[in-house]
């Protein structure tokens, strides 16, 4: 175990010089290695060539601990809410729209604090925000889409999520 320890001491000691340092291997008459950066007269010693040591700068325990409290504070505004969902359009709901308008309408159970908003996604992406419960969006292609509703708070941050509905606009064409 000694000429592990012995190694590890060596390497550990090996990245702590500078990368201009000279170091050297060393094999003493028992059969031990050891690293240095000044080799010992009457042991073979033979230098090594030292590869750029890759360092990494970590980041001060503050900034670790923040997204804890990030976290802390979105777990507890969001169970302010018991929940928030589509008023309209309905789940599995299909319309007209010739226009491709399509108004959203959702609520929270309790009501929306004031420095907190209403945030409506359509097929993955945000597509407004709003505090009075209702959002339009325009020009919707036809075809069947998933919208999302989430309530976020002063900074965007989403705190509550709702239920994901799935909805088809039909529109006109040419075509038909």
């Amino acid at each position: 175990m000694k000429p592990r320890l012995a190694y590890v001491a060596g390497i550990i000691a090996f990245v702590a010089f500078p990368l201009s340092a000279e170091v050297y291997r060393q094999v003493d008459a028992q059969g031990n290695v050891t690293y240095t950066d000044e080799p010992v007269e009457g042991t073979e010693a033979e230098e090594i060539k030292v590869k750029p040591v890759t360092t990494v700068t970590l980041p001060k325990p503050e900034a670790v601990r923040e997204p804890e409290r990030l976290r802390q504070k979105v777990e507890q505004e969001g169970a302010a809410y018991d929940s928030v969902t589509f008023v309209a359009p309905g789940d599995d709901e299909a319309f007209h729209s010739g226009s491709g308008n399509v108004e959203f309408q959702v609520t929270s159970s309790p009501s929306l604090r004031n420095n907190h908003k209403y945030e409506v996604t359509l097929d993955g992406q945000p597509v407004g925000q709003s505090q009075s419960g209702t959002v339009m969006v325009r020009n919707v292609y036809r075809g069947t889409h998933d919208a999302g509703v989430n309530i976020v708070d002063s900074d965007g941050v989403t705190i509550k999520s709702g239920e994901t509905i799935t909805f088809t606009i039909h529109r006109p064409s040419v075509n038909n």
